[in-house]
């Protein structure tokens, strides 16, 4: 018997890295999923985003992990594709439980010193996450059956870190300490509900947002960012996996958690507490 039965979960970035992973690792919890994912290249992000294939893959691997899952290509800056996301889910599995505005981006070098990096990292990170609550927040209220939302924000959205102020990485942040601020104010007025709201806080995950050979290029090229010890974990991992978010999504998505909310989650290897 797994400890999300009969929930179903609407993931957005659910292509691959953590969103495929928190995809998989819900499954295997007897959850259903509803995924979604862009499928398609912002310019001003340096690495190659999920493609469509990379959305079918973690169609497979729900699949093959017991669960089902509609998976569709849609753009969480555009408040029509999510809402069409939703309904495609609703029509297949007929509510939502769970919800993990999870897509992000990280336009923080090379093309990300464009102005338009800016509006894209707040656009996605910001906005995009505000536009799922738009969507999913008002079902669960009428359903009446409590639920959780967990909001994927980073290291980055408890404390001041950054390779520089660009608009990429100034968009990074803000977004990121900005969904911290929504999900207080959504934790507050959804309490009475039994909705429960709550931020996680990964520090570095090996995922192809970080673990990528642009990245590892500039990192080459600026020797002083890996030298930088304000970057390092207290604990002796340089990057955590993505099932160690996965693992604590399934704890507050749980009933384990039923009155956990308005917490930021740190699964961060003792990031914040250098």
């Amino acid at each position: 018997m797994g400890r999300l039965d009969g929930k179903v979960a609407f993931i957005t970035g659910a292509a691959r890295g953590q969103g495929r992973s928190h995809a998989v690792r819900l499954a295997e919890e007897g959850a259903s999923i509803i995924a979604m994912d862009i499928c398609d290249q912002i310019p001003t992000v340096f690495y190659p985003l999920a493609t469509s294939d990379d959305l079918a893959e973690t169609e497979r691997l729900v699949k093959e992990a017991g669960g089902a899952i509609v998976a569709l290509v849609g753009d969480v800056r555009n408040l029509e594709d999510v809402q069409a996301a939703y309904d495609a889910g609703i029509a297949q599995f007929g509510k939502v439980d769970i919800v993990l505005p999870n897509a992000g981006i990280m336009p923080v070098i090379g093309p990300g010193e464009q102005r338009q990096a800016w509006h894209d990292a707040i656009d996605t990170m910001l906005t995009g996450v505000w536009h799922v609550l738009d969507v999913t927040v008002p079902n669960l209220v009428e359903r009446g059956e409590g639920g959780s939302i967990i909001i994927t924000s980073s290291a980055a959205g408890l404390t001041s870190i950054g390779l520089n102020t660009l608009p990429g990485q100034a968009g990074y942040s803000a977004a990121k300490h900005g969904v911290v601020g929504l999900m207080r104010l959504y934790a507050k007025q959804l309490a009475p509900h039994s909705i429960r709201v709550n931020t996680v806080h990964p520090t570095g995950v090996n995922t192809p947002m970080v673990a990528n050979a642009e990245y590892g290029e500039f990192v080459n090229a600026h020797p002083e960012v890996a030298a930088d010890e304000s970057y390092k974990n207290p604990m002796p991992v340089e990057l955590i996996e993505a099932v160690d978010i996965s693992n604590a999504i399934v704890y507050l998505a749980s009933d384990e958690a039923r009155y956990v909310t308005g917490v930021t989650f740190p699964v961060d290897a003792g990031y914040n507490i250098r």
